[in-house]
């Protein structure tokens, strides 16, 4: 009886063991075997953890375009670099309590004679939204606008992620905003950006939106204001697509490519192309690479690998910026308190 149990404890010991092999055998298989393509530009390192960029595209110089950004921590801020990867002291903002997303966008209306470009950016640790112009960089919010009031789960008050759409109906701006945790429907609200008779920026809560699987938690959030849509990164799920104008409903469009990822599904950016053509990138963040989607078909095209490390964020223009950049930017934030510059050639679309 002792020998028999003997012989059932060390087959099961082995049966253990080619379970673990199998799943171990799985993950290597999914490693990135892709080519590493080496960024133009590394940035200067911040003081904590990168986390998330934006690039505002300089009008009259474009040469003097800004990279934006976060360092994610209890002091930390967010990081203006020039296209050489240096920091820019007086255009960054310091001493933010954990700023985890940015956007920005153009021409924001202060009064019937004054518009200005604008930077938003979450700031966890104090449950609101920053606002500053661009690229005076002042602010613009009377110290913040809070989100997700009157929620009694505190991780259900702590926002993350932030796109800017600017409505093709009538100009009118919003933050669409995520956050660390949230119920299964209504995960991201959108707030409405406006200015009073006397010019005072105010924040107005619109509509609560957004399937949530329950899996990790939404972050990184894309916006298309092109052609009208919502991109956003159900982190183990899928990437799910909406109508960013409030006035077209709150049904999902479709969610799609969650199969392609190792795991978590971050940063998004949206390469946008003449006729609506042009390309999603994402970040499959665990493989160290990125995920290329058609913008208008949501298809899968390929994937890269940029020689970055666990990237969360993500951003990219398609303009001409200077001689390195002449095709356009793409800047992923690596895992080493620094961003990754390049020449939007170098993804090969």
């Amino acid at each position: 009886m002792i020998c028999l149990k003997n012989k059932y404890l060390k087959m099961n010991k082995y049966i253990n063991y080619i379970g673990v092999m199998v799943v171990v055998l799985a993950f290597a298989c999914k490693e990135n075997s892709l080519p590493a393509i080496a960024p133009n530009v590394i940035t200067e390192k911040t003081k904590n953890d990168t986390d998330d960029p934006a690039i505002w595209v300089n009008p009259k110089n474009a040469e003097k375009s800004i990279v934006f950004g976060t360092d994610k921590e209890t002091d930390g801020g967010v990081y203006a670099f020039d296209l050489n990867g240096k920091i820019i002291k007086n255009k960054s903002i310091t001493g933010v309590k954990r700023p985890n997303n940015v956007d920005v966008a153009y021409n924001f209306k202060i009064n019937d004679s004054t518009f200005t470009d604008v930077l938003v950016f979450t700031e966890r640790e104090k449950q609101q939204i920053r606002m500053f112009s661009v690229p005076d960089m002042m602010p613009l919010d009377n110290g913040g606008f809070s989100v997700f009031k009157n929620e009694k789960n505190l991780e259900y008050t702590l926002p993350m992620g932030v796109g800017l759409y600017t409505s093709s109906v009538d100009n009118t701006l919003y933050a669409i905003v995520s956050r660390k945790n949230g119920p299964k429907d209504g995960y991201l609200h959108q707030y409405k950006l406006s200015t009073d008779t006397t010019g005072v920026v105010q924040s107005t809560l619109v509509r609560k939106f957004g399937v949530f699987s329950g899996k990790k938690e939404i972050e990184a959030i894309a916006v298309d204001s092109e052609l009208g849509y919502v991109y956003y990164s159900d982190e183990q799920h899928g990437i799910r697509k909406y109508y960013a104008e409030p006035t077209k409903g709150d049904k999902e469009i479709s969610c799609f490519g969650g199969e392609l990822f190792l795991s978590d599904i971050e940063g998004i950016a949206i390469a946008k192309q003449a006729k609506g053509k042009g390309y999603i990138i994402v970040s499959d963040q665990q493989k160290g690479q990125f995920n290329i989607f058609s913008r208008d078909t949501n298809k899968f095209v390929k994937a890269v690998n940029l020689s970055t490390t666990e990237t969360d964020g993500c951003e990219v223009v398609t303009v001409p910026l200077n001689n390195v950049f002449k095709n356009g930017l793409f800047v992923a934030m690596n895992d080493a308190k620094d961003f990754y510059f390049y020449d939007l050639a170098k993804l090969g679309l």
